[in-house]
């Protein structure tokens, strides 16, 4: 998509990682044609394609493969801006990386991901989005290696991943890969992602603070709504955000606020293998572990700010979204 950017701030960290590898991070910018090496303001942007020509850069210059997974050396909680701090505050590493998933594009409008619940545990997704190319195998080990190593910081630096698998072939020498992730990874994936335990994910963090989470996430969907004109699902979740409170949405109600007609809605989601029930249970399913996080919400009063009308709903909907009814994913919270 033209016109794609990411943040400066996070540019950052690619200076820093050079600089690792022995470069002079002002000789590098130049190169790539970047005037200075400190962004002019703290939420300026620049062009994605700059991004792609600094990684096809130093590919060129770093002659370890796997010289991205070094930016997890690199990075610092205010070169991600807000969403630094937010993850910070989060209440688990699921929440954490569900507050990814949500607001990744800030980051970087090409790239996105998606949590998912093997039976093993909690799979992070990430698209880089440049495709099964050299230079997508290196965004992707610079991006997963900035969000395991944010793990670990709120976690425990011996975190270990229990799957891993990336679409790059595989190196001659597999073991940067391997001791980074802390486990055996699948090369040649039909996706590029690592898996952590089910006790990882859900175990409370000691950095939580639910009132600062609170205050980042509405920095942070200001942040969104600013770039996400051309966003369909983003506008569809912050209206179903929104509405929520007040009772289950319609499809007719977000198509209204969306200026469109129902089957102009449907068959625009379509076209991103979207529906409307399918977005109103994700979004329906991140609030509920966040909202579960929170010691301070009672189930009764999650099951309203979810828009359930009974909380024997809510406790069946959530049965089949994590397995479990909702008290018995807290007791295990308390348990952890």
């Amino acid at each position: 998509m033209a016109g794609e950017t990411f943040l400066a701030t996070f540019g950052l960290v690619g200076l820093r990682l050079v600089e690792l590898h022995g470069i002079e991070p002002r000789a590098f910018a130049q190169r790539i044609g970047l005037a200075r090496t400190t962004p002019a303001e703290a939420n300026a942007r620049l062009p994605s394609d700059l991004a792609d020509k600094a990684f096809r850069l130093a590919m060129e210059w770093i002659p370890d493969p796997a010289f991205a997974l070094k930016a997890a050396q690199c990075w610092h909680p205010s070169h991600l801006g807000v969403l630094g701090y937010a993850w910070l505050s989060s209440g688990s590493l699921r929440t954490a990386l569900q507050r990814m998933q949500r607001y990744l594009r800030i980051l970087g409008q090409k790239a996105s991901c998606r949590c998912e619940e093997p039976a093993e545990g909690l799979r992070f997704c990430l698209d880089s989005g440049r495709g099964d190319t050299p230079v997508g195998h290196v965004v992707t080990d610079f991006a997963l290696s900035i969000i395991l190593s944010l793990c670990r910081t709120n976690l425990d630096p011996s975190l270990r991943a229990v799957a891993a698998g990336l679409r790059r072939p595989a190196p001659v020498d597999r073991q940067p890969y391997e001791d980074f992730f802390g486990c055996p990874v699948q090369f040649g994936s039909a996706a590029d992602y690592f898996v952590l335990s089910r006790r990882d994910a859900e175990m409370p963090l000691p950095t939580a603070n639910q009132d600062l989470a609170a205050t980042f996430d509405a920095i942070l969907a200001g942040q969104l709504a600013e770039l996400r004109d051309g966003d369909l699902e983003a506008r569809c979740r912050g209206f179903l955000l929104q509405a929520l409170t007040s009772g289950e949405p319609s499809e007719e109600g977000l198509a209204s606020a969306l200026a469109m007609s129902r089957r102009t809605l449907q068959r625009k989601l379509g076209e991103l293998g979207l529906t409307y029930r399918g977005l109103l249970e994700r979004t329906r399913y991140d609030l509920a572990l966040r909202y579960l996080d929170d010691p301070r919400k009672t189930v009764t009063d999650i099951t309203f700010l979810l828009g359930f009308s009974e909380q024997s709903a809510f406790t069946r909907a959530f049965k089949r979204w994590h397995g479990h009814a909702p008290t018995a994913y807290r007791e295990r919270l308390v348990r952890a």
